[in-house]
């Protein structure tokens, strides 16, 4: 069913989406750990648009299939860094917001690890996802045929 344009109906609020995606693009987060971000919340939200996106976006910056492959099971596997992996806890963690939330385990191990600076532009990029997941979903936003 063909639903709405947000972007037509209300280019204000996409316009506000894209100064959080333009803050993003100044903060010193890794390329590599922006898609993973992207990529996880959008596998559990189920957004098809921004999975074929973003894995399309890793690839072109040296993501491997594999990897993208076993995302899903990052904690099943060793081709994930220990950064990653904190980085993927976190993303699971602000998307499922709902079961509890960030632990303090976590966030301590992600503050010791990252600095308080970095772990706040990835949560600012796991809020940045959820909500483009959303309006993806929401308005059956279209998987383009390649």
């Amino acid at each position: 069913m063909k639903r709405i344009d947000i972007s037509k109906l209300e280019p204000n609020a996409y316009k506000a989406m894209f100064g959080i995606e333009n803050y993003l693009l100044t903060t010193d987060l890794k390329k590599s750990h922006k898609e993973l971000i992207k990529i996880r919340a959008s596998q559990i939200n189920g957004c098809a648009f921004c999975l074929d996106m973003h894995t399309k976006d890793a690839i072109k910056l040296g993501e491997t299939p594999q990897r993208i492959f076993l995302l899903n099971a990052w904690r099943e596997t060793d081709l994930f860094t220990e950064e990653e992996k904190i980085i993927l806890g976190l993303t699971e963690k602000i998307t499922l917001i709902s079961h509890g939330g960030v632990d303090d385990d976590l966030y301590k191990k992600a503050v010791d690890t990252f600095g308080e600076s970095y772990v706040a532009q990835i949560i600012m990029a796991c809020v940045a996802i959820n909500g483009w997941n959303r309006i993806a979903i929401s308005t059956n936003l279209e998987v383009p045929k390649s």
